[in-house]
């Protein structure tokens, strides 16, 4: 499996469990909330939206265009520290999905 077919199947994985623990959203946040020039949207969005409707998509946009993959990739740090004073468990794997996806941009991780 390369690795762009190993990021695809994380991000399945991780869209899986956020509907599996009600986490996911069917209707998106304001247009307004896009055009954020925070990191992480952090200032309209929270941290499970922005995964659901601005990584994931443009993860698979990136994939699907053969465009070049970001490097030094990291966002589980992110979501540990959001997340830190709620219900662990309800966003345990999502981290570890998170953990596992962030690996995959490190140098040398495809080979």
């Amino acid at each position: 499996m390369n690795l762009e077919q190993r990021i695809t199947e994380k991000l399945r994985h991780l869209e899986e469990e956020m509907k599996l623990k009600s986490l996911w959203n069917e209707l998106p946040p304001s247009d307004e909330a896009f055009e954020s020039v925070q990191p992480f949207c952090i200032d309209t969005m929270d941290a499970l939206e922005w995964l659901q409707w601005v990584l994931i998509p443009r993860l698979q946009m990136l994939i699907e265009q053969g465009a070049v993959l970001p490097t030094n990739f990291a966002v589980a740090p992110y979501f540990e520290e959001a997340y830190k004073h709620d219900e662990e468990e309800r966003y345990a794997l999502v981290i570890s999905h998170l953990r596992e996806l962030d690996s995959l941009f490190l140098p040398n991780a495809n080979g």
